[in-house]
């Protein structure tokens, strides 16, 4: 006969422990301590087997009849319950231990190979400073959405909408391993893109496309309060056209054509190859040579080159850091020199990234008035972006076939933007920035 909830709770202890079945195995075992709990018996594979429910009180009547049919539910389709319950109790169990920092950390480590230097540290920065803080000792499972929101409202807060963006794209990147996992069930992170903040017109990589503002920049950039190697860095950056990592990055192996002992030597070979590693691919293209990017240097170019190679030219690095000659001058060098120019007069005006910008417009102006509407295709080869439609080994050969012409468009730009600019070996007159194993 069934159980009741007042047998239950009136059931009292005797010398031997008792069992009060209630039906289909499960029954309240009664033991000599007082101590009441939920069993059940059951055969499986032709042996009985015995699961526990928990104790009563906690677990009532009602609860452990609940329990004992979703363990016969399981039987009908040939599962053992109790092996069921293990595997429930040890997802939770690692669930709980699995925190996202642990989790976001192992993600890091896993992705880092499909990354540059530069991005991995950039990464892990980011989670550190943004994400850790926040929720990194949590376990991954009690994390949700609002959680997260707060999380990237607090970077929207102090302007940097971007990177709002890119940290939530982490946080989501972080979440689908997890779900692979089985450490949660979904990723509460996909849901929010649609509640950040958009990024305001013309924030994301302002810049400076008219001639005059950009030679009146460049010298206030000169007698800026920085070092010769951040203005060095950013007179390369003009040049070249090159992303900024790139030139920071930059070693003197990857120079070729100049001939540092005599400065009067003809340079107008000079070309500078930056490895595909460094390059924004796809990739499975980073490990080709043949996606190695060739920049021919402008003289103006090569002057430059010349003043600085006077500071590091016996180190590794063109730009190397204030503590350490073996690694890059830091990512927000250049970035910071250009806040606070001129009393922060060019904040939110002219980033770094922003010289790609203005030499392509500036230079597809230039091919439209001089009739030479073809360098356009070869504007955006400098720049490193593969037309559409055009496959890597296509590209690789388009930028090794027009070496003679970008060089001669890299001329045209270089005489463009340094009219009227003084030479770069005047940069060298301020105090050196270089790490004191260089001095």
């Amino acid at each position: 006969m069934p159980l009741t909830v007042m047998a239950v709770k009136n059931a009292k202890p005797m010398a031997k422990a008792q069992k009060l079945f209630d039906g289909g195995g499960l029954h309240l075992f009664v033991a000599p301590s007082g101590t009441k709990s939920w069993r059940m018996k059951y055969r499986y594979g032709g042996k009985e087997k015995l699961l526990t429910f928990g104790q009563y009180p906690d677990v009532s009547l009602a609860d452990a009849r609940e329990k004992r049919d979703a363990a016969r539910s399981l039987l009908r389709v040939h599962k053992d319950p109790a092996i069921e319950a293990e595997r429930i109790r040890h997802k939770a169990v690692t669930a709980a231990g699995s925190t996202f920092e642990s989790v976001a950390l192992a993600w890091h480590a896993d992705e880092s190979p499909r990354w540059s230097e530069s991005n991995r540290k950039r990464i892990l920065f980011a989670l550190r400073r943004d994400v850790f803080p926040a929720f990194g000792k949590m376990p991954i499972s009690e994390i949700d959405a609002p959680l997260i929101l707060r999380t990237i409202r607090a970077i929207e807060k102090r302007g940097a909408i971007e990177t709002g963006k890119r940290v939530l794209g982490y946080i989501s990147a972080v979440f689908k391993r997890a779900k692979a996992e089985h450490l949660v069930s979904d990723n509460p992170a996909l849901g929010l893109v649609d509640a950040l903040k958009p990024t305001p017109r013309g924030a994301k990589q302002p810049a400076l496309l008219t001639v005059p503002e950009l030679i009146n920049f460049q010298k206030i950039a000169d007698n800026a309060k920085a070092g010769p190697l951040t203005k060095l860095a950013s007179r390369m950056l003009a040049l070249t056209g090159m992303r900024v990592g790139v030139v920071r990055s930059a070693a003197w192996t990857e120079f070729s054509g100049i001939d540092w002992s005599n400065p009067n030597t003809d340079a107008t070979g000079a070309v500078w190859r930056i490895p595909a590693e460094k390059m924004k691919l796809e990739v499975q293209d980073k490990g080709d040579t043949a996606f190695d990017h060739d920049v021919p240097l402008a003289p103006q170019a090569v002057e430059a080159l010349r003043a600085l190679h006077t500071l590091t030219g016996r180190g590794r690095l063109l730009f190397p850091g204030q503590k350490s000659a073996r690694v890059p001058m830091s990512d927000g060098a250049i970035s910071t020199m250009y806040k606070r120019m001129n009393g922060g007069h060019f904040k939110g005006k002219h980033v770094p990234h922003g010289w790609r910008s203005a030499f392509s417009t500036i230079m597809n102006e230039w091919a439209m008035e001089h009739g030479k509407e073809g360098d356009r295709l070869l504007i955006d080869l400098m720049l490193a972006h593969k037309p559409n439609g055009v496959s890597g080994s296509e590209f690789a050969y388009m930028r090794a076939k027009f070496t003679a012409r970008r060089r001669v468009l890299a001329e045209v730009w270089a005489g463009i933007i340094t009219e009227g600019l003084p030479p770069p070996m005047t940069i060298m007159q301020h105090q050196p920035d270089t790490p004191s194993d260089l001095q």
